[in-house]
């Protein structure tokens, strides 16, 4: 039953990961120039929006691998 519940959320988080890095602007702009995130020619991470998706994917990172390990120590 723990095992299917970290399960879910390690599948969401994954999926999760795989948007917010596709978010992030890469040196001639990415898919945040959509959002907002990439206004003209600053440096990366300077406007408040790459900021706020650099601690969220921060926090993602931490909790992909926190279930990873969780599973790891699970299923064997």
């Amino acid at each position: 039953m723990v095992t299917m519940v970290v399960l879910a959320i390690h599948v969401f988080v994954s999926l999760l990961l795989v948007l917010l890095i596709l978010l992030h602007s890469g040196r001639g702009g990415g898919l945040s120039d959509m959002f907002g995130g990439g206004m003209g020619g600053s440096a990366a991470g300077s406007t408040v929006v790459e900021r706020n998706l650099d601690r969220i994917t921060v926090a993602t990172v931490i909790v992909f691998s926190f279930t990873t390990v969780i599973l790891a120590i699970r299923i064997t």
